[in-house]
């Protein structure tokens, strides 16, 4: 049976586990913060699901603790450094550096080379967000999806995002990948036993597959057929063959491969709304551009339009109140990393009172 968490408690514990694997409190708190607020979000592909195998890589020594990141500096645009550091880390210090050059100079474009895999780009979105600035950022990822007419996997489902602050509704938040789903949905429906829709993926033979295993040992899918694959492409050059990162079959796999690092590369485009117009007033209009949209009539059975990441938030208010749910092998691992670094899982969890059944 899944059980469900509060999530400061998982954060705590997730916190706990990165400071014993050897990361800095502040770092450790960053990774668990960003895998958190994907769990919340109601992005389960991209939380917790991944602490096991970023705990794995760090104690391998596939990744580094504290190494310094270097910084190349040209007014607007600078291109970082984040020599094999965790990527919610290296991406924490990017967005740092586009908020800093955004609004000293209107936009900014700081591109990223030697990462690894960072999470969600909603977690960085979030924060620009509060800035009040338009953020968008890309990043590739290793080769998961086939191109047009091909087989094999060639290019990552290298997600597009885009965050735009906003008055009194939520603020838009884009965070997509460019296959029809993300490969760790599709890692979540098989460590659940659960069957996937035919269209998500294909088998290695190239056939479509209802099986989560197979779908994972073939390819993903790019949405919307060659206008997926073209935007993946577009993200793998300007993420990685424009930042000095792996692009195509150079961005390695952190499941497979264990003999070399990821090089991950990352891309954040800065947008100082106040360059075009006082803040105020643009609130005023994107909230008007909402209400109107969301007035639009409705097809038949559809209760609500939504605005891209206003289900997220929702999903954000009801897990902080009713908990995040954990699949039983999920939980295990947690549990199997506190035996290694002798923190009880219970501890931060299991309280009687504070358990969902």
């Amino acid at each position: 049976m899944n059980r469900k968490y509060y999530w400061k408690q998982l954060q705590n514990y997730c916190t706990q586990l990165f400071e014993k694997a050897g990361l800095q409190k502040n770092d450790a708190q960053i990774v668990a913060e960003s895998l958190i607020l994907a769990d919340l979000r109601g992005v389960d592909s991209h939380g917790v699901v991944r602490t096991d195998i970023y705990l794995r890589r760090l104690k391998a020594g596939m990744i580094n603790l504290d190494s310094e990141m270097e910084i190349k500096e040209n007014g607007p645009v600078a291109l970082l450094d984040g020599n094999n550091r965790l990527g919610a880390i290296v991406g924490t210090k990017a967005l740092d550096l586009a908020i800093e050059r955004t609004k000293s100079s209107g936009i900014s474009a700081v591109g990223v080379k030697h990462s690894n895999h960072f999470g969600t780009c909603a977690y960085f979105l979030q924060k620009a967000i509060q800035q009040d600035l338009i953020m968008i950022i890309t990043s590739n990822a290793s080769q998961t999806m086939p191109p047009i007419g091909g087989v094999r996997p060639f290019i990552g489902t290298n997600p597009f995002s885009v965050g735009v602050p906003t008055g009194k509704h939520p603020p838009f938040i884009l965070d997509m990948a460019t296959s029809v789903v993300s490969r760790g949905k599709i890692i979540v429906a098989a460590q659940k036993g659960e069957e996937i829709p035919d269209t998500w993926a294909v088998d290695k033979y190239g056939n479509p597959t209802t099986d989560a295993t197979e779908a994972l040992e073939g390819s993903v899918l790019p949405m919307g057929g060659a206008k997926g694959y073209g935007l993946s492409m577009f993200i793998d050059i300007i993420s990685g063959v424009l930042t000095g990162a792996g692009f195509g079959k150079y961005v390695n796999n952190m499941y497979e491969n264990w003999e070399e690092t990821q090089n991950v590369g990352h891309f954040f485009i800065g947008i100082d709304i106040k360059k075009f117009m006082p803040i105020e007033e643009f609130k005023k209009r994107i909230d008007q551009y909402f209400d109107e949209i969301k007035a639009e009539p409705k097809a038949s059975g559809v209760k609500e339009i939504y605005i891209p990441g206003e289900i997220e938030q929702k999903h954000v208010e009801e897990r902080k109140q009713y908990g995040i749910e954990l699949p039983i092998k999920v939980k295990e691992e947690l549990r199997k990393w506190g035996e290694i670094y002798h923190l009880n899982i219970n501890d931060y969890l299991l309280n009687p009172e504070e358990v969902f059944e």
